[in-house]
């Protein structure tokens, strides 16, 4: 038996418009939904009126819970059923009353001219309690009198899991004692609520007890009915920086909005060791190699050793989360590395409850010199310089910190702290670089006896291409060919340009060269021809100097070289693009917006490696937009970490796309780690145009790869987005301007050289980026840009086919209505369309207004139902979904192909059957225009001629003919009665199809 109900709790209204005309309000609240409807009683001249009535809704279907919508009115009984303001709350949002606390929503218009303000405090849950009854519905007069909800004393009931509803109980809850979380904002004008445990009541007089531990309300969407909802976005509603996320608005608490406004404000106990003095030599020769070792419970981080100093400089800060301390002591000790086992030099201590806190902006701690101690507390020689301070993640000590939470307990060493770090990267700027080999003049060939077959080869750095082989009869060849390359700033690499004789079958000799610096090479940003050059070929060795000092001319070469920056380098796949400017800066348009990212956390992700005999994960997130590449902390041995970092990009065009990756790290911890790969674990793309402006999107992503075995999701993780325009005009211009630079449209590449090109882009990016320290790695480069979306996939094809088809899909139901107004299936609807067609023939002058008209109201009524969150990866749109092994498998492999003969033919037995559809298809497409042109051809000349005679004698009809008559007269046709019509084919079908094509002609 379906027990589950929806229980409202009308807290109270602040701030209300007064409506009496005495600069007050009589107010009530009345709540629907489902086809319930209840009201609270009437509040007499009150604008913060405070009703504390429960109300408690049948909820017939759960499975149907996400249609369904609760919608609270405020209303004035004084002008009669005044409109105060509403609010409008899905079904995706209810969460158990365990999880509910006291919300207060801002009073939305009715319309555009409504006037409303003021606040509406409202708790909102489902419970499955069977000891509590639906209230009353409410009468047709509305009463004076209290009409109070009634229902049985509600019994202490074990917790349950909720139809569509997340279990908070499977969520990791890790709260420290020190740090409790923020409070829930506080309701002003509350009285009487029930508290946390008690269960609902409808009055009482318990004061308001906010909720300590604020829960997060899950939305869960899914973009077709059959994606699985453990692959569905939830929407979140978490305490960030800046306060509470509801439904995209933040309400703020008591906390003030920090910098940091969409992360989760996270404590850390910094420690800064800058350097020492006169620390005491621990053996006769004198010597002293000191290190410093920070210590705090279980979690201890240690500085890099010096040999024999005894005045060391660090200068390392070490940051340890609050949130995972186990001890109230912070313990600094120096050492001295030795072999065996470092001695012991001195300690100091810290209570750490008695560390000063630092919010930012304020200036860093300055350090301060403290005396060492011996383990017993006695103070001995030598003193060390350390800051020590409470911040959060805000604090500029940040990025640059040793972190607790990004290192294992048992060992901490500095190689390992570059690993961890989280970084801000920023890729180089890319070039293309254009090459037109002219001509050559008076070649050298090695052999006297034949003309040389000879051909230029360019190359930058490994990147190589060739021009076409000419057979150099007069010595002085011409080619007129573009090689285009990808250079990227600053130009390590020179432009090498040689002319080689093809002796033989696969023997080349080179006949000269000559090195092209590409800094000294002219840039242009846009089509203007520039100016050619003569190159002198030199030999790549020279035998004898005496002879090479006789010569007094040389083979030259003519070369038009310049680096084009009217162009954007694309170095990732044009339908995840993140930025389409120009290389060249002069070119930049100014900016249109920021984008500003939080990465707050990731739950249940999947264990990638084994330590300890338990599966693990050393994790962090990668995201890219723009020149910008971010990477967060590595958060080590955890599969629920927390990050709670955040960037900032600015935004020249709306279509462009942001993407997060999370990777586990590899290189920590096994031996030979250098060399194993970080292994991907997901990622998400948010396009910029589908977000509103200003809005707060809090969402948890699920984290879907592909695997050989199929789809599989490794996780989820928390981001949480925001998109802020700066210049309105501006982002509203960008959507008249052309997508990419104008020299992709006045010299355009063909699809081999993009492909080309944009290969050697990601190369040239993943080489530079794998230089930094944290380096990104090739694969994660790789895997961000989408290095191999272009290679085949029978998946990617059907569901591109698919795509296709629901694009049509349109069209297709149009044409299917019109079949059926046509057959009279539905008489009336066929005698309205002759109606309105006729009208339309009348007067045509109206069919352009009426169908834009059309489009302008079907726009307006699919407002109501706009998506309100980011679109995500579908498996069913991707074909993910019960696809052939095989077919996953072929898509895995690599390229050329690894697998045997036996594989390779049966894949090529099946790619030949698909083929030979689509060549079926084409086929069909090609002879119906071949027909279309043997109309007038003369191929048949029968059919020609009666052709021909028809058209002379339709041009005389149609010009004694008024339009509207002939127009008329077909249509009347088209939509002739059943009665009237044949079931053979029409004589002008079947005259078409009599028609030849050139299919005889085919072998």
């Amino acid at each position: 038996m379906n027990n589950l109900k929806l229980g409202v709790e009308v807290v109270g209204a602040h701030n209300l418009l007064p409506k009496d005309g005495q600069g007050s309000s009589s107010s009530f609240v009345e709540l629907s939904f489902d086809g319930q409807r209840f009201r609270t009683t009437v509040k007499q001249r009150d604008l913060n009126p405070v009703w504390n009535e429960t109300f408690y809704f049948n909820i017939s279907d759960p499975t149907s819970l996400h249609k369904l919508a609760l919608e609270v009115f405020v209303r004035s009984a004084d002008p009669r059923d005044s409109f105060l303001g509403k609010v409008s709350l899905t079904g995706t949002s209810f969460v158990p009353y365990s999880d509910a606390t006291v919300l207060n929503y801002p009073l939305e218009k009715r319309g555009i001219f409504s006037h409303v303000r003021g606040e509406l405090g409202l708790k909102v849950y489902i419970t499955n309690d069977p000891n509590i009854n639906a209230s009353r519905p409410t009468p047709a007069i509305p009463v004076q009198e209290p009409a109070l909800s009634q229902f049985k004393e509600k019994v202490e009931a074990p917790r349950h899991t909720f139809h569509h509803l997340p279990n908070p109980s499977n969520q990791n809850h890790n709260h420290s004692a020190s740090l409790p979380p923020p409070p829930a904002p506080a309701i002003p004008h509350r009285d009487h609520v029930p508290e946390r445990g008690t269960g609902p009541k409808v009055a009482g007089s318990d004061p308001v007890k906010p909720d300590p531990h604020p829960p997060k309300l899950v939305r869960m969407y899914s973009a077709t009915p059959a994606q699985p909802i453990d692959y569905a976005l939830k929407e979140t509603s978490p305490f960030l920086g800046g306060g509470r996320v509801v439904g995209g608005r933040v309400i703020r608490g008591d906390k003030k909005a920090t910098t940091y406004d969409l992360v989760e404000q996270m404590h850390f106990l910094y420690v800064r060791v800058v350097k020492a003095r006169e620390l005491p030599a621990m053996d006769v020769t004198g010597s002293l190699d000191p290190f410093v070792e920070i210590k705090v419970g279980n979690y201890k981080g240690i500085t890099k050793h010096f040999e024999k100093k005894q005045d060391p400089q660090w200068n390392q800060v070490f940051a340890f989360s609050r949130e995972r301390m186990q001890a109230s002591v912070l313990e600094v000790l120096v050492k001295d590395k030795n072999v065996l086992k470092d001695d012991f030099v001195g300690i100091v201590r810290f209570d750490v409850n008695e560390v000063p806190l630092r919010v930012p902006p304020d200036s860093p701690l300055a350090p301060e010199w403290y005396h060492l101690q011996d383990k017993k507390g006695e103070k001995i020689k030598g003193e060390l310089m350390l800051a020590v301070w409470i911040g959060t993640q805000a604090d500029e000590a940040f990025s640059d910190a040793w972190h607790s939470d990004a290192a294992t307990p048992i060992e901490s060493t500095p190689a390992a702290n570059t690993l961890i770090r989280s970084k801000v990267y920023h890729a180089p700027r890319l070039w293309y670089v254009r090459v037109n080999v002219i001509e050559a003049q008076d070649l050298v060939p090695t052999e006297k006896n034949r003309f040389p077959d000879v051909y230029v080869k360019a190359q930058i750095g490994n990147q190589i291409m060739k021009t076409r082989t000419v057979q150099a009869r007069t010595l002085s060849p011409m080619w007129n060919d573009d090689l285009l390359f990808v250079a990227a700033e600053p130009f390590e690499d020179h432009l090498i340009i040689s002319v080689e004789d093809r002796v033989g079958q696969g023997k080349d000799e080179i006949i000269g060269r000559v090195i092209i610096p590409l800094s000294g090479v002219e840039k242009r940003v846009d089509d203007r021809v520039v100016n050619s050059r003569w190159f002198s070929l030199e030999k790549p060795t020279t035998v004898d100097v005496d002879e090479v000092k006789k010569e007094k001319f040389s083979s030259k070469i003519h070369l038009r070289v310049c680096l084009d920056g009217g162009y954007h380098v694309l170095d990732e796949s044009t339908h995840y693009s993140s930025d389409l400017r120009p290389t060249a800066k002069q070119l930049w348009k100014p900016s249109i917006g920021l984008l500003e990212l939080g990465i707050l956390n990731a739950t249940g992700l999947h264990p990638m490696k084994t330590r300890d005999g338990r599966g693990t994960s050393d994790t962090y997130c990668v995201a890219k937009y723009g020149h910008k590449w971010v990477r967060t902390r590595t958060i080590v041995d955890n599969l629920c970490p927390k990050y709670n970092e955040q960037y900032t990009w600015e935004v020249f065009d709306t279509a462009t796309v942001l993407t997060v990756g999370v990777f586990n790290n590899s290189q920590l911890g096994e031996k030979g780690s250098n060399g194993n790969k970080d292994l991907k674990i997901g990622k998400v793309r948010v396009r910029i145009s589908t977000l509103e402006t200003g809005r707060v999107y809090t969402h948890s992503y699920p984290l879907l790869v592909l695997h050989p075995s199929g789809v599989k999701k490794m996780g989820e993780i928390h981001l949480a987005i925001r998109f802020s325009c700066t210049s309105f005009a501006n982002m509203l211009y960008i959507y008249s301007r052309p997508l990419l630079p104008k020299m992709h449209y006045v010299r355009p590449f063909n699809v081999m050289q993009l492909d080309m090109l944009r290969h050697q882009a990601v190369t040239i990016v993943a080489a530079r980026l794998g230089r930094a320290e944290p380096p990104l790695r090739k694969e994660v480069v790789e895997y961000m840009s989408d290095a191999d979306s272009h290679l085949w996939s029978m998946r990617k094809s059907k569901a591109n086919f698919f795509r296709l088809m629901s694009v049509f899909s349109g069209l297709f139901s149009v044409g299917k209505w019109f079949g059926d107004v046509c057959m009279w299936r539905n008489p009336i609807t066929t005698v309205l369309v002759h109606a309105l067609y006729t009208m339309l023939v009348c007067f045509p002058e109206l069919i352009l207004p009426t169908m834009f008209l059309y489009m302008f109201l079907i726009g307006v009524w699919n407002f109501r139902y706009r998506p309100r969150y980011p679109p995500h990866m579908n498996t069913r749109i991707s074909q993910a979904e019960g696809i052939h092994p095989d077919e996953m498998d072929e898509e895995f492999d690599t390229f050329p192909t690894s697998k045997g003969p036996d594989f390779v033919r049966m894949r090529y037995d099946r790619l030949r059957s698909v083929a030979g559809r689509i060549q079926t298809v084409v086929g069909d497409v090609a002879t119906q225009g071949e027909r279309v042109q043997a109309l007038l051809s003369w191929r048949d000349p029968r059919a020609t001629a009666i052709f021909i005679t028809f058209c002379l004698v339709a041009t005389l009809v149609l010009y004694v003919t008024p339009f509207q008559v002939v127009a008329g007269l077909s249509g009347f046709y088209m939509m002739r009665h059943p009665r009237f019509r044949h079931r053979l084919p029409s004589a002008p079908v079947n005259f078409f199809r009599r028609l030849p094509a050139r299919t005889d002609s085919l072998l």
